[in-house]
């Protein structure tokens, strides 16, 4: 049986608490505190730098997944792996060189990968496996929380699956977007492993039990 990971999203947390927010939602069973970075440019949206993403890490031990949703991308990354991010992500379509890209993020100590919105094709895997630790698959355009699943995703997710079967390497799938208790499993069956979630945990008042009803899916998954 896989090991399934549950990434909340501070996006959806509350801002004016927000160490309270991370160390609740760890103490809840999160697995890891997923960091969405939007710039305004590269997406319609603009949340967080490094200062908050330094600010929230003396808070938790878990690891910090830096989701960045700019552009471009190369400037901003040894400011987050200094900041505390362990897991940096980022779009091909923002980077002008994504083998450097995705060397620049190992080279400050952190995990490496990319982001896949759902028309952006896969194709930017061919020639970069042997660098990803994580490949990242949207399940809505990016630039907002609290949107509907986009179920085409789930194809994507199982292409993605047999290229990682099939290079032998441990990278992890992960799937965000419109994930919630309904449909945690579906994501599972395809294939993704680690499940982003922001208001389906945050927008509710036991993070504990939401939590719970999300791994009790995904062990009959």
């Amino acid at each position: 049986m896989p090991t399934y990971r549950i990434a909340p999203s501070i996006l959806s947390a509350d801002f004016a608490r927000l160490g309270e927010e991370v160390r609740t939602v760890v103490a809840a069973g999160a697995d890891i505190i997923h960091f969405d970075v939007m710039d305004n440019h590269y997406v319609p949206n603009l949340t967080v730098g490094p200062l908050v993403c330094e600010a929230i890490r003396p808070h938790v031990q878990v690891p910090i997944d830096v989701h960045l949703m700019i552009k471009p991308v190369d400037r901003i990354i040894p400011d987050f792996a200094k900041a505390g991010a362990n897991i940096i992500t980022f779009h091909p379509e923002a980077s002008d060189h994504i083998d450097r890209s995705l060397q620049l993020i190992r080279d400050n100590g952190c995990k490496a990968g990319l982001v896949f919105n759902p028309a952006t094709p896969l194709h930017y895997l061919d020639h970069v496996m042997d660098k990803l630790d994580i490949i990242l698959i949207m399940s809505v355009n990016p630039g907002f929380g609290g949107q509907s699943f986009i179920s085409a995703a789930l194809k994507k997710i199982s292409d993605v699956r047999r290229r990682i079967d099939d290079s032998g390497r441990d990278i992890m799938l992960e799937v965000d977007g419109g994930i919630k208790v309904e449909n945690i499993a579906d994501a599972a069956r395809a294939g993704a492993d680690t499940f982003v979630a922001g208001s389906a945990i945050f927008g509710k008042p036991d993070y504990k039990a939401v939590i719970e009803a999300m791994r009790a899916q995904l062990a009959q998954a």
